[in-house]
């Protein structure tokens, strides 16, 4: 049984193709500047090479025509025919309040959805094109939605509620939703393996740092508390996003510097965080680099990072009572040493140690604390389309 999950986004789709039951990915790939010049194709079947295609793509019909042409492609694909092909899991940022779980794709669904591109206006309308594209071209078999917000809505009342007048949360819904949902659960499961214990007896904070960062807290498999709020700008600090601020400082700028306020917002989503602070780069990669060379405003956004990161670790261990494993995932979590170990130096207090010899290990998957430590420190690449196949897959099986 074959699943292909769709990531539809504004100017991009990504594909990946699972057979289900074995959980063997069988290829994947991407379709980047749609609609918008030098289009082109990615596509890497199972232990083949990347092969590219350069091409004008107008629309997002148009290039997942061009991905499902490829995966039956006869030299480069991954199976004969499309028909192969059992079910479709798409990748929906947003499902609000509506969606604790992943859910079978029906018109109420899509009418669910589109209610929340206000909320999310960059990523539900793309997810949504992508859907009514996928339907289109693949009838008759079952499509699934799987929610970035999902595994949040797990999250009690004291936690997700802003202190805001409350017909604020009762007629417009302003209360956090957390995202990067997927992930989150995917790691945690995945720790769960790697420990060899029960996950509803765990007590684990799953550390998501990319382009854009959150923490969860997972207590006993379920999300209790989670760092990005009502838009993915709240909490870390990011790429290009401030993450937690003084909302009067929105009002002091929008007053003094006569900002509007999609100036505001664009100064806060696009040219804040890692790039505003060091003034070099979004990439944690390149601040770093600089912070070796002893460049004070990269030192500075690389401790500002950092002391954000040990900030909602602890409160979590709080809110938790205790915390049995800390997991780093995503770009940065998985492949910068210098920021886990940067991290964890304030946290021995856990009863942890960084054992730095595994922590700079080129070992993908692994713990990196001593054998000694109370609370393990794990490293465990995300995989948000496997996660969103195994969704898929359980509700076929249903």
């Amino acid at each position: 049984m074959n699943i292909l999950i769709i990531n539809s986004g504004s100017s991009s789709v990504k594909y990946k193709l699972f057979n289900a039951k074995d959980e063997k990915e069988l290829a994947r790939g991407s379709v980047e500047r749609i609609g918008i010049g030098r289009s082109i194709l990615k596509h890497i079947p199972a232990g083949g090479v990347e092969i590219r295609l350069a091409r004008y793509i107008p629309d997002h019909d148009a290039a997942i025509r061009l991905a499902l042409d490829f995966l039956v492609h006869k030299e480069h694909g991954a199976i004969k025919d499309i028909s192969e092909i059992s079910a479709v899991g798409h990748r929906v940022v947003h499902g609000g309040e509506e969606f604790s779980s992943s859910v079978a794709i029906t018109s109420r669904v899509i009418k669910a959805v589109r209610s929340h591109c206000k909320i999310a206006p960059l990523h539900n309308p793309p997810n949504l094109t992508g859907i009514k594209v996928a339907q289109k071209l693949l009838p008759g078999i079952k499509h699934v939605a799987v929610f970035d917000t999902a595994f949040h809505q797990s999250i009690p009342p004291s936690a997700y509620l802003y202190a805001l007048p409350y017909n604020l949360y009762e007629k417009d819904k302003i209360r956090k939703y957390g995202f990067h949902g997927t992930s989150h659960k995917y790691v945690a499961f995945r720790a769960a393996e790697i420990l060899g214990k029960p996950l509803r007896k765990l007590k684990l904070i799953t550390v998501h740092l990319g382009n854009g960062c959150s923490i969860t807290a997972v207590e006993n498999g379920r999300s209790v508390n989670t760092s990005m709020g009502f838009t993915p700008l709240e909490g870390l600090v990011m790429g290009t996003r401030s993450g937690d601020i003084d909302p009067a400082i929105v009002f002091y700028l929008m007053a003094k510097r006569k900002l509007t306020a999609h100036e505001v917002d664009d100064l806060l989503n696009k040219k804040s965080g890692l790039l505003g602070m060091s003034g070099v780069s979004s990439d944690m990669r390149d601040v770093y680099k600089r912070v070796k060379r002893g460049d004070k405003r990269s030192k500075l956004a690389f401790e500002v990072f950092i002391n954000r990161v040990q900030k909602y670790i602890g409160s979590y261990a709080v809110d938790m009572n205790g915390v049995d494993a800390i997991i780093f995932t995503a770009g940065i979590g998985e492949n910068h040493p210098p920021t886990r170990a940067a991290v964890c130096r304030k946290l021995s207090f856990l009863g942890l140690a960084i054992d730095q010899k595994k922590n700079n290990s080129a070992k993908k998957e692994k713990v990196i604390t001593t054998g000694g430590s109370k609370v393990k420190v794990l490293v465990v690449p995300t995989n948000e389309e496997l996660m969103i196949a195994r969704e898929t897959y359980q509700l076929m099986k249903k």
